[in-house]
């Protein structure tokens, strides 16, 4: 009777393939604050680039504040979502790639839409036609 007792010390739960921590990163405060201080950063770059007027044309200066965006979702979803290619027997690799997809549909959607705005807004107007409206 004492065997059966010391074999479910634990509560009587199966650990098999359900280790403490497997497949995930150690959630330490050194990853926290890595993660922290990387997300300033990338965070503090986009706004310094259009602050100071760093690269000329709105265009170029879009596609890099949106490749920082896409690089912060990465930083936000390893060091604080702690998703990786391991956890959840691969489930979490499958949410990945489907937000993956998700972020660039609605970004590029999002640009096609400013753009065609853009052009298409009432282009035989001046600034100067704008200001006579009713």
């Amino acid at each position: 009777m004492s065997e059966h007792h010391d074999t479910h010390i634990d509560g009587g739960h199966d650990h098999a393939g359900h280790g403490h921590g497997e497949g995930h990163a150690p959630v330490t405060l050194k990853g926290y604050v890595t993660g922290f201080l990387l997300s300033v950063v990338l965070t503090a770059i986009p706004f310094w680039l259009v602050m100071g007027k760093v690269i000329p044309g709105s265009t170029a200066t879009a596609i890099a504040i949106l490749a920082f965006a896409a690089v912060q979702i990465v930083v936000h979803m390893v060091y604080f979502l702690h998703l990786n290619a391991k956890s959840e027997g691969g489930w979490n690799m499958l949410a990945l790639i489907f937000t993956l997809v998700l972020v660039v549909i609605t970004l590029s959607g999002s640009l096609w839409v400013m753009h065609h705005l853009n052009v298409n807004m009432m282009p035989t107007m001046s600034p100067q036609d704008a200001h006579n409206l009713p």
